[in-house]
């Protein structure tokens, strides 16, 4: 039975590689796997909470929204790089102005 639950587990899991002798994790791009699933959970706690407000939002916003101590800049730049990467990978579209917004 724990094998099964492994394996299961493994099914689910976010694909990582190694990097410089690091694991890392490894962000899809939306073409390949539109299942937002195959999102690591950071990322897909971040898409989910973008998709919510419904518009276009910043990062100070979506770091309320998580917890983040909003008024320290530090904290909030390793979510702005999240939320980068989700929009590099397709998942969101940066505005430029500092606003992300989901795809449809």
């Amino acid at each position: 039975m724990s094998e099964q639950i492994a394996g299961e587990r493994a099914a689910v899991a976010p694909a990582s590689a190694q990097v410089g002798g690091r694991a890392m994790l490894l962000v899809p791009h939306r073409g390949d796997s539109p299942d937002e699933t195959a999102l690591p959970g950071d990322y897909r706690r971040v898409l989910v909470i973008v998709r919510a407000v419904g518009g276009p939002v910043q990062v100070r916003t979506v770091g309320e929204e998580v917890g983040l101590q909003v008024e320290v800049r530090g904290k909030l730049e390793p979510l702005r790089a999240k939320l980068v990467k989700l929009a590099d990978c397709g998942w969101l579209r940066n505005l430029g102005d500092g606003k992300f917004i989901a795809r449809l």
